[in-house]
C-alpha cells in the first residue's frame, strides 16, 4: 500500500440560494409539493427561453474575491447533451470553453499542522437537473429542483488521501456560507460532491484511469468512499487486474455497505457534445459588477487572526467559533455586549451549545447574544459565581427573562460584603475552636472544611475570594 500515491480531484455544487432559478422566475424553494414550482422554460418546452439570473452571477463574483479566483468577464453558456428522466429538455445548460470563474486557490491544515494550497481549475454556473424517486418497482420524477443555480467548483487534482479532501471540503462548505451564496445544507442536496480518484507507484507523475464517485453529501460517507476505492483500486493493481477492474467509469457509494459500486461508463467531454447554446448571449461582466460585488465579509481564517490578536484567546477556541459563522456572529455580538471574551468562549461553545437540544442551532437558541452577554459579566464582575452561572443558564434556556432578575429570584447574588462575611467566620471561629487550633498547630487541610462551612451558612452565596481572604486573616492571628 506504501508503494502508491492517492491522486483526489473534486468536483463541489454548490446550490445558490437565489430566489429564482437559473433561466427563469420559477421559486427554488425546498419542500414544495413535486411539480408545483415549474414552468415551459425549466422543464423544458420547445418554445421556451432562458433569461440569465443576475443574482447568480453576482454570487459567482463573491465566490472568485474569496478563493482568489479571477473572473473572467466574457463567458460562454453551452449546451451539454444527455438524456435521463430528470432531464425533459435533453440538456444541460452549462459552461465549458470559458467559466465564469477561473483560477483559484484554498489553503488548507493538514494533520501534522502544515499548509497545503488546493488549487481550484474553475466554477461555472450551470442549472440542476430534477428529482428521481425510486419507489420499489416504479419511479417518479420531481422537477421543482430543475433549473436551479448552481455553481460548480472544479479543483485540481491536488488532494492526496480522504484528510486532505474533507479538510479542503469543510473549507469551502465553510466559505460559501460565510459570503452567503448558499445554505450548504448537505441534508437538503444543496451542497454536495463529485470524487474523482485514481492511484499512482509513488514518484510517478502519470495520471492514470480514474473513477468518479457521484453525488456525495456526507463528510463522513465521502471519507468512507475515498478509502474504500482507494484500497479497490489499489488491490486491483497488485492483483494484476488493474486494466479491467479500473475504468473510467461513474460510481456510487452505498451507505449500508461502505463499498462503492459501478453505477455505468463515464463520458468524455466529446460524448456531451457540448455547443455553445444559441438562446444565450455570451455573458459580460463588467467592471462596475465586479467592483460592486466583490466586497465580502470578513472570512474564518481573517476571523482567526482578529480573535487571536485582538482578544488574545487560545487558536483553537477561534478555530470552534468560526467554524459556524452563526457561532462567530454570536460571539461578535456578546464582545459588542461587553462581555469579556476569554469568559464567553467557555459559556457560549461549552455551557450554552452544551445545552442545546439535537436540531436547534445557535441561530435559533433560545438565549439570546445579548442575554448571555449580561451573564457572563456578572460572573466576572463576582456578582454571581460560576456554579450559580450555570443555574441562571438552565433558568433561561426555558424562561424568557433578565438576568438581573433571574439572579434576584433565585437568591444566587454573591455575598461580597466584608463586614456581613466576617460576621459569619466569627461565628463558625467561635463554634469551631476545637479544629482552630488543630488548624494552626499545622493541620493545613482543615481550612477546606472552614471555607466550606462559610459557603453553608451563606447559602452558597460568599464570594470565595474574599472569604478565603478573610478566613487567612482571621485564622493567623
Amino acid at each position: 500500500m506504501d508503494a502508491f500515491e492517492v491522486v483526489i480531484g473534486l468536483e463541489v455544487h454548490a446550490q445558490l440560494n437565489t430566489k429564482t432559478k437559473l433561466w427563469c422566475r420559477c421559486a427554488t424553494s425546498f419542500g414544495a409539493k413535486p411539480n408545483t414550482n415549474i414552468c415551459p422554460t425549466c422543464i423544458g418546452l420547445p418554445g421556451a427561453l432562458p433569461t440569465i439570473n443576475k443574482k447568480a452571477v453576482h454570487k459567482s463574483i463573491a465566490l472568485s474575491t474569496a478563493i482568489g479566483a479571477t473572473i473572467n468577464k466574457k463567458s460562454i453558456f453551452n449546451r451539454k447533451n444527455y438524456f435521463y428522466p430528470d432531464l425533459p429538455a435533453g440538456y444541460q445548460i452549462s459552461q465549458f470553453e470559458v467559466p465564469i470563474v477561473g483560477e483559484g486557490k484554498l489553503d488548507i491544515q493538514l494533520e501534522n499542522g502544515e499548509t497545503k494550497t488546493i488549487g481550484i481549475h474553475r466554477a461555472h454556473l450551470e442549472n440542476d437537473a430534477g428529482k428521481n424517486i425510486h419507489d420499489g418497482a416504479i419511479s417518479k420524477v420531481d422537477l421543482n429542483r430543475a433549473g436551479t443555480p448552481l455553481l460548480e467548483i472544479v479543483s485540481h487534482p491536488d488532494m492526496s488521501n480522504s484528510y486532505e479532501a474533507i479538510a479542503y471540503l469543510k473549507k469551502l462548505h465553510n466559505i460559501v456560507r460565510y459570503i452567503d451564496i448558499s445554505d450548504a445544507s448537505m441534508q437538503e442536496g444543496s451542497f454536495r460532491c463529485d470524487v474523482n480518484i485514481s492511484i499512482r507507484p509513488k514518484g510517478d507523475k502519470k495520471l492514470y484511469t480514474r473513477s468518479e464517485i457521484k453525488n456525495m453529501n456526507s463528510f463522513k460517507f465521502i471519507e468512507k468512499a475515498i478509502k474504500y476505492e482507494t484500497n479497490r483500486q489499489i488491490e486491483a493493481w497488485m492483483g494484476g487486474v488493474y486494466d479491467e477492474e479500473v475504468v473510467q467509469e461513474t460510481r456510487l457509494f452505498d451507505v449500508n455497505t461502505n463499498e462503492t459500486k459501478s453505477m455505468r461508463g463515464k463520458e468524455d467531454a466529446a460524448d456531451y457534445r457540448y455547443f455553445p447554446d444559441p438562446d444565450l448571449l455570451p455573458l459580460i461582466v463588467s467592471d462596475d459588477m465586479i467592483e460592486k460585488y466583490k466586497t465580502i465579509p470578513e472570512l474564518p481564517d481573517e476571523k482567526i487572526k482578529r480573535y487571536t490578536n485582538d482578544y488574545k484567546i487560545k487558536i483553537e477556541d477561534a478555530k470552534q467559533l468560526v467554524s459556524d459563522k452563526n457561532i462567530a456572529y454570536y460571539f461578535e455580538e456578546m464582545i459588542e455586549n461587553k462581555a469579556d471574551a476569554k469568559t464567553s468562549v467557555s459559556w457560549l461553545c461549552v455551557e450554552l451549545l452544551g445545552r442545546l437540544s439535537e436540531g436547534v442551532d445557535i441561530a435559533n437558541s433560545p438565549v439570546k447574544a445579548d442575554k448571555l452577554a449580561n451573564l457572563v459579566s456578572a460572573i466576572t464582575s463576582s456578582t454571581i459565581s460560576g456554579k450559580a452561572g450555570k443555574q441562571v443558564l438552565d433558568h433561561l434556556m426555558k424562561h424568557d427573562e433578565k438576568v438581573e432578575l433571574v439572579i434576584d429570584k433565585l437568591g444566587l447574588k454573591q455575598l461580597s460584603d466584608d463586614t456581613a462575611i466576617l460576621k459569619l467566620i466569627d461565628e463558625i471561629v467561635q463554634n469551631n475552636q476545637e479544629k482552630v487550633q488543630q488548624y494552626q498547630s499545622g493541620k493545613d487541610k482543615l481550612f477546606g472544611f472552614f471555607v466550606g462551612q462559610v459557603m453553608k451558612h451563606s447559602g452558597g452565596t460568599a464570594n470565595p475570594q474574599v472569604v478565603n481572604k478573610l478566613l487567612k486573616q482571621k485564622l493567623h492571628k
